[in-house]
């Protein structure tokens, strides 16, 4: 009787979860998928294209020869990062930073969210009344064994942090800001900063090009990185000897004033963190609004960003086409170096807002001057000759040079034209180098509504 009663069950489930598909194979119905256009990008619809230099290489470099390739559609930022963009990406590290340290401090004294102090920073599980089943079973089963033992657990980010030293509420709660400041003997003039020494962004990623090739369990390809992200702005006086640039040092990244201008002194692997904490970012919110996550943001590949930098004119020297720096009004079209010594001759004495000059025809702003732009791709002048000819990328972690693109406001024309290739190394930091992001875009069909959100 209790294995006819079983069966009887077992047909209803199977009938129950069929039961409007008419048993025809119909596919699993998922919720309908609404692309949304990342603010502040374009979409680059995919394509083939002339790779390479199309005019004479007056340099004889002869890194870049013609190659026919095709990428896919992506979306690719209308502008450079800014310094207000990257100010975020600090904030953020900086309020994360200052809430672990002070729920590690609460942890080990004991204290609990609502105790008052440093105990309202305390993390939010410290409370086993207050936990979720899920809570309870991760904090039974998996904390403690990561590398600081507070992995996984939550930060409390509904008290604002305290910064007015007359308003911290405890001894605990001062010990704890006091760490995070420089020492009272490196202060002066009676200002004593954040120790940006201090602010590391740390992420995980899979490797999935080493894990696609070789063999190995799952956990042996996922990389951690810590990266420091403020960005170094000691390169307004390294990058140039006998030279008075301390007012760019001193302002440049924080002041107001140069919010829109692009971010400078920021390497390699600070572009790529900044991307791995943009779709994290992104994503924490898509979690709160119940919505699918996004995939990454990311560096472009040198392919993408010569495509995007074209603006479909193809075989033209420059994103507005060329062969000429000036337009018909005798006006430069992009900041660069266009005589000796005389940088102010394009109305720029360094960068110039991200917004500047005319756009290329997919509506991207320098991608040609102002600022040159770390890309994914590693540096190999023969490169070309072995890449594939579809969505080619060649990045070799062992390679240390990574390619930057587009020339700056210290650079002569050669290097403003869209096949011109120049590297850098990924841990260096200069005062002319930037970059911008992309994502990939999900589907095929460009005549979607892509400015149409989920509600």
């Amino acid at each position: 009787m209790k294995r006819c009663v079983a069966l009887l069950v077992l047909v209803t489930i199977l009938v129950s979860c069929g039961k409007n598909d008419r048993g025809e194979l119909v596919g699993v119905k998922g919720k309908r998928w609404f692309p949304e256009k990342p603010y502040g990008m374009s979409l680059i619809s995919g394509g083939a294209f002339i790779m390479g230099k199309s005019g004479d290489d007056f340099a004889a470099v002869k890194d870049a020869p013609t190659k026919t390739v095709t990428v896919r559609s992506f979306y690719m930022d209308e502008t450079e990062i800014t310094n207000s963009e990257y100010r975020q990406f600090v904030e953020w590290v900086k309020d994360s930073t200052v809430r672990t340290r002070l729920a590690i401090l609460a942890d080990e004294l004991g204290e609990t969210p609502g105790a008052g102090g440093i105990g309202d920073y305390a993390f939010l599980d410290a409370d086993p009344d207050n936990m979720t089943p899920y809570e309870q079973y991760m904090q039974d089963n998996y904390y403690g064994l990561g590398e600081t033992g507070f992995e996984g657990r939550k930060l409390n980010k509904d008290i604002d942090i305290i910064w007015d030293t007359a308003e911290y509420p405890d001894e605990n709660y001062v010990e704890v800001m006091d760490s995070l400041y420089i020492p009272l003997e490196e202060a002066y003039n009676g200002q004593r900063t954040i120790d940006v020494e201090k602010l590391n962004f740390r992420y995980t990623y899979l490797d999935v090009e080493a894990a696609a090739r070789k063999k190995g369990k799952r956990k042996d390809f996922i990389k951690t990185e810590t990266i420091n992200v403020y960005p170094d702005t000691t390169v307004w006086v390294r990058d140039f000897a006998y030279s008075y640039n301390e007012p760019m040092h001193n302002d440049y990244f924080w002041h107001q004033a140069y919010g829109d201008y692009p971010v400078v002194g920021v390497s390699w692997k600070q572009a790529k963190a900044f991307c791995e904490w943009r779709t994290l970012n992104k994503n924490s919110y898509q979690k709160s609004r119940k919505r699918d996550f996004i995939n990454r943001f990311r560096l472009p590949a040198e392919a993408e960003w010569e495509f995007a930098a074209r603006g479909g004119i193809s075989g033209g020297d420059y994103p507005w086409g060329g062969p000429y720096t000036k337009n018909d009004r005798g006006c430069f079209m992009a900041n660069f170096k266009p005589l000796r010594g005389d940088y102010a001759a394009d109305q720029a004495l360094y960068t110039v807002e991200a917004e500047s000059y005319e756009p290329n025809d997919f509506n991207l702003f320098n991608m040609s001057g102002n600022v040159s732009e770390w890309v994914d791709s590693s540096y190999d002048p023969n490169s070309y000759e072995y890449m594939s000819t579809i969505n080619p990328n060649v990045n070799d972690p062992q390679n240390r040079r990574k390619v930057i693109r587009g020339g700056s406001w210290k650079d002569v024309a050669y290097f403003l034209q869209v096949g011109s290739r120049d590297y850098e190394y990924q841990d260096s930091a200069r005062s002319y180098i930037g970059f911008r992001t992309v994502q990939d875009f999900m589907g095929v069909d460009k005549k979607i509504n892509l400015n149409k959100a989920p509600k």
